[in-house]
């Protein structure tokens, strides 16, 4: 991936709940790391697509040094680098992907009706901004 950064966090924008998951890895990341895009302003889906298994999961990716992560185990990678006790969650990436991924796909599959669906992408504030690509 053609960028400078190494940590980057791709998010479903209009998600209620990831908008809510971008704010808590916000106030947990005080060596700011992570960098943010929402999915639906991401341009290179061409890169996407030839690194990861289709469909292109529409809740989170997460890549880290070139390398992307998608549904539970970017959830827990993106864990494993946050403040506090965060990276124990980690212990959870022994469990088989199939089973992990199970939850997550279920939690993803009802994420609008459960925690609802904004009409537009959020844009960040004067603080944030330099945590967006």
């Amino acid at each position: 991936m053609n960028t400078k950064h190494s940590h980057i966090i791709l998010y479903d924008g209009v998600c209620k709940l990831c908008h809510a998951s971008f704010n808590f890895i916000i106030h947990r990341d005080s060596k700011a790391i992570f960098r943010f895009q929402a999915l639906q302003d991401f341009k290179n889906f061409e890169l996407l697509e030839s690194q990861i298994q289709k469909p292109i999961p529409d809740s989170i990716l997460y890549i880290q040094e070139g390398k992307i992560f998608t549904k539970s185990t970017a959830a827990l990678k993106i864990c494993k680098n946050l403040d506090g006790l965060w990276p124990v969650f980690y212990v959870f990436i022994m469990l088989p992907r199939p089973i992990r991924d199970y939850i997550y796909d279920l939690i993803a599959k009802y994420r609008y009706s459960w925690f609802g669906k904004y009409n537009t992408c959020m844009i960040p504030d004067e603080n944030l901004i330099d945590r967006f690509i």
